[in-house]
């Protein structure tokens, strides 16, 4: 057994779109985008993506989501013990945490802790930290659910975020793992630079008086060069505990905040694309749920075997950036 191994299972995972998908000829018709389809496609590396319709909510997403999981584990909602809801965007309502909606629409009423989270894109790896410590140290199940509108917090008229932002919603079930086997995380990191907080931000009405919006307040040149800098060192701390290097994770899921940004991230690592998952061309930049939606899509589309070593990896507005590194069972 690894010294050190956070022991939890990810039994299961689940991915959700709600409503309908946009193309980006659409979307940038909507934001009388002068420049030609194939320039823009291109550049965003995005050719779809989901808006939820009017009456989906972060619960209502997030409730499919966790269902779609906790069947393909073979549990009830009833048997879960902690629920950890990660969503970039503020939730469905300030108080109390919409987790609690969560439980309440899957019939979890008095069964089962509950909380919400938000660190904006690296939600969800926060959330899969938290959860592997629960379930080492015996709280078992626990579900983290990512759900995202950011359809909701997107204008036309600021063609920047509406050309990429959309919704999704997917969760991971993590389980005791069998005694003496090394599954589990064997290293995790997260860190933030606070003094650059203001390059991608969503204001409080209450302090702006206006609807509440996503904004770049950065160029996308230093958003990538602070993005490049925070996976840099969060892939070095991660590999330093482990003793490993990228050429001994056999699969790669990353924060995938546009197309462009996934490629340079696989040419700035030298990491094969075959060890990688491409989600975001058809679902966009889904906040939290991108790392959550691409670990479905690798249990959904490829052979994860026993053993393997499954890197998450992300960076998001803050700064904040983290990786964990599982070892499949």
């Amino acid at each position: 057994m690894l010294v050190g191994m956070l022991r939890a299972r990810i039994a299961a995972t689940a991915a959700y779109r709600a409503g309908s998908p946009r193309s980006t000829r659409e979307l940038a018709e909507a934001s009388a985008q002068t420049r030609p389809l194939g320039e823009i496609e291109a550049m965003i590396g995005i050719q779809s993506r989901h808006f939820s319709d009017p009456e989906d909510t972060v619960a209502s997403q997030g409730a499919k989501a966790v269902q779609l999981a906790l069947d393909k584990a073979g549990l009830a909602p009833r048997d879960v013990k902690r629920l950890i809801l990660t969503n970039s965007t503020g939730f469905d309502m300030m108080c109390p945490a919409t987790a609690n909606a969560v439980c309440d629409i899957l019939g979890m009423d008095g069964t089962c802790g509950c909380v919400d989270m938000n660190n904006a894109c690296v939600g969800f790896l926060n959330g899969l930290d938290y959860a592997a410590r629960l379930v080492h140290t015996g709280i078992a199940p626990v579900v983290v659910v990512s759900s995202e509108v950011g359809s909701k917090h997107i204008r036309p008229d600021d063609p920047r975020p509406y050309l990429i932002f959309a919704d999704a919603a997917a969760a991971a079930v993590l389980t005791c793992p069998e005694p003496g086997s090394d599954v589990g995380f064997s290293a995790t990191y997260f860190g933030n630079r606070g003094q650059y907080r203001e390059s991608v931000v969503m204001r409080h009405a209450c302090l702006t008086g206006q609807r509440e919006t996503l904004q770049f307040l950065k160029s996308g040149k230093d958003i990538a060069k602070l993005a490049v800098l925070g996976l840099r060192q969060v892939a070095d701390d991660v590999f330093a505990q482990s003793g490993l290097g990228w050429n001994d994770v056999d699969w790669i899921v990353p924060h995938q905040p546009n197309g462009t940004m996934l490629q340079d991230i696989a040419e700035l690592f030298g990491i094969d694309q075959a060890r990688m998952v491409p989600v975001v061309h058809f679902i966009g930049n889904v906040g939290s749920c991108s790392t959550a939606y691409g670990l479905a899509e690798l249990y959904a589309t490829r052979d994860v075997r026993p053993g393997q070593k499954v890197l998450l990896i992300g960076v998001g507005a803050g700064l904040s950036y983290g990786a964990l590194l599982y070892h499949a069972g």
